[in-house]
C-alpha cells in the first residue's frame, strides 16, 4: 500500500492546515495510508500527545480513515522528519514551501546538492510534494 507522510505543527497554523489538506487529498486520490507527523522538540517540548494531534487535525479536516498519528521527540525538526520518512518507507511526503526551504539549508550543510526533492527521490525513493499555502 502507498504511504503518504505529512509533517505538521501543533497546534496547526494556517500553513500546516493547507499542507495537511493537500496530503489528505493526495492520500485519498491514491488510496494511500496517511501518516500525520508532529516533531516535539526536546528543547521546546510541549509534550504533545497523539490524542491532542488527532483532535487538532479533526478540528480542521474532519475525521480521517487509514491515518496514523505520530509524535516524535527530536533535536532537529528536519532530521527527525527524514528519519520518519525512512522508517515509514514513505512513497510521498507532503511539505509546505517553508519546510522545503529549511530542508534545503540543512542538506546544503551536509551535501553539495541542496535539492531535497532529488535527495529524497534518489536516496529514499520518495516523491516530494511541496505545497505553497500563500
Amino acid at each position: 500500500m502507498t504511504r503518504v507522510v505529512v509533517p505538521v505543527r501543533y497546534p496547526p497554523n494556517e500553513h500546516s492546515i493547507g499542507t495537511l489538506r493537500e496530503a489528505v487529498r493526495i492520500a485519498r486520490e491514491r488510496d494511500a495510508d496517511l501518516t500525520i507527523l508532529h516533531v516535539d522538540l526536546y528543547h521546546d517540548s510541549r509534550n504533545v500527545s497523539r490524542r491532542q494531534l488527532k483532535r487538532a487535525v479533526a478540528d480542521h479536516v474532519g475525521d480521517l480513515e487509514n491515518v496514523r498519528y505520530v509524535v516524535r521527540q527530536g533535536l532537529l525538526v528536519e532530521e527527525t522528519i527524514l528519519e520518519e520518512i525512512a522508517a515509514e518507507e514513505a512513497d510521498v511526503v507532503v511539505i509546505g514551501k517553508a519546510q522545503a526551504g529549511r530542508w534545503r539549508r540543512m542538506i546544503r550543510r551536509l551535501l553539495d546538492d541542496p535539492d531535497i526533492e532529488h535527495f529524497l527521490q534518489e536516496e529514499l525513493d520518495t516523491e516530494v510534494v511541496t505545497v505553497a499555502t500563500d
